[in-house]
């Protein structure tokens, strides 16, 4: 059998479009060339990969069994291949960062900030997603690292996951505007009763939110509903209601006054997740230790509403979890 890396990569970028004209243009080939590579590609393997029809290719059974192979094969590629050049000198290499949506607007922009300071020469690359999706590229090996929200229970191997920070969910309402409690805290019940920006179906954030007033029995009183991070803020910010986001999201944020909630507080727990099977190049190495840096500085700039998590075990030693799940949390 010789199959080869190019075979690979033209197979699984079929696989991503579903269709060869638009493979072949993104690896820059000719179709009748792309098309060899595949058919040399079936012939070494003794099986067809594709059912082709006049509307695209989708993968048989064979394809679909062979497609994650194939990509973590070509992600051990290109690991070995910026390793090497580092250890050479030809390039410093590259990084890339998979964040969910809060925290590329906080802590992520500081972490790119710092690391790009230092680091000039190494590219970097952004995956801004929900956990799940993240987790499924870094399974996938398009991403080295990746700032999640998880759980504390680990369920299998995949992943080397280690906390950083646990940061609870503060009510936040407009600066200019009168303050919506009259003392530090309000409860769910206190919160059904303001009208309110709610998030966008697809951000974890929304499901949390939804979950603690169901538990509770309560109906918020939505008046905007469906927007992203950085537009609820400015609704906020002008007065438009109030919203539940991670208190993170307020550092440099004047026009927003915040209220913490009363027991029951929500949490969320801040991860840094990486692939357990592949060994971190320099640069992904770095990238963690200034991510790590730039994490226990954000705590203390948020002060009271944000906590380190335990990140040491009893015997001293980093506390990392196999494959935590992602929480219900953005």
């Amino acid at each position: 059998m010789d199959v080869n890396l190019e075979q690979l990569r033209s197979f699984v970028e079929v696989a991503r479009f579903g269709n060869f004209t638009r493979a072949a243009e993104e690896l820059y080939l000719a179709q009748p060339s792309l098309s060899r590579q595949i058919a040399a590609l079936e012939h070494d393997l003794g099986a067809e990969l594709f059912h082709r029809a006049r509307g695209g290719s989708t993968l048989t059974v064979a394809g679909e069994s062979l497609l994650p192979l194939a990509r973590r094969m070509l992600a051990d590629a290109e690991s070995v291949r910026r390793e090497l050049a580092e250890l050479a000198g030809l390039e410093r290499g590259r990084v890339r960062l998979g964040a969910t949506p809060t925290l590329c607007i906080s802590l992520v922009a500081e972490v790119l900030s710092a690391f790009h300071a230092d680091h000039p020469g190494i590219e970097l690359h952004l995956s801004e997603q929900g956990s799940r999706r993240l987790l499924d590229e870094l399974a996938g090996g398009e991403l080295d690292l990746a700032l999640v929200t998880t759980t504390d229970a680990a369920t299998a191997a995949r992943f080397t996951v280690t906390p950083l920070l646990v940061e609870e969910l503060v009510v936040v309402s407009s600066a200019a505007a009168p303050p919506v409690a009259g003392s530090d805290s309000l409860g769910l019940a206190e919160v059904a009763r303001l009208p309110q920006i709610v998030f966008s179906s697809t951000y974890d954030l929304r499901a949390a939110t939804d979950a603690a007033f169901r538990a509770a029995g309560l109906t918020p009183q939505a008046v905007l509903e469906g927007a992203e991070m950085d537009a609820v803020l400015r609704f906020v910010e002008r007065g438009l209601g109030v919203a539940i986001v991670p208190a993170m999201v307020l550092i440099d944020r004047p026009g927003l006054r915040s209220v913490r909630l009363e027991t029951p507080t929500l949490t969320r727990t801040i991860s840094l997740a990486r692939p357990a099977d592949v060994a971190p190049t320099g640069a992904v190495e770095v990238m963690q230790r200034t991510i790590a840096a730039t994490a226990t500085a954000f705590a203390a700039r948020a002060g009271e509403t944000m906590r380190l998590a335990p990140a040491a075990a009893p015997d001293g030693g980093r506390r990392e979890h196999r494959d935590a799940r992602p929480e219900a949390r953005q």
